[in-house]
């Protein structure tokens, strides 16, 4: 595992995640349109996101195995529950900590 490889991989988790908010920011508005629900500004944007991501996730391929990416693709669990906190207010209760606690403990493991 390379350092490049790492942190390509570290924007890639961003990107989904920051991706997924958009997307949730997206479901809760209203639209005057059913159209305008997948055609605005989140959705085009969140979907230009995961594809980035695509992009990033091969280039990561050159430098990492497939299964350490699937591995850390789970931290992203971890950004959103922290975005979602900060950007769409929500509550984060025991059971989302102890879930993304023992993802971590699950990440750490793999790479022990």
């Amino acid at each position: 595992m390379s350092i490049k490889g790492i942190v390509i991989i570290l924007i890639s988790i961003v990107l989904t995640s920051l991706s997924q908010v958009l997307l949730k920011l997206s479901s809760n508005r209203e639209y005057k349109k059913p159209i305008y629900e997948y055609l605005n500004i989140y959705v085009i944007f969140s979907y230009a996101m995961f594809f980035v991501t695509m992009l990033l996730n091969t280039m990561a391929l050159k430098h990492i195995s497939l299964k350490s990416i699937q591995v850390f693709m789970s931290l992203s669990y971890l950004f959103i529950l922290i975005l979602s906190k900060i950007i769409l207010k929500e509550k984060i209760t025991k059971n989302k900590i102890l879930g993304n606690i023992i993802i971590a403990l699950g990440i750490i493991i793999f790479n022990i």
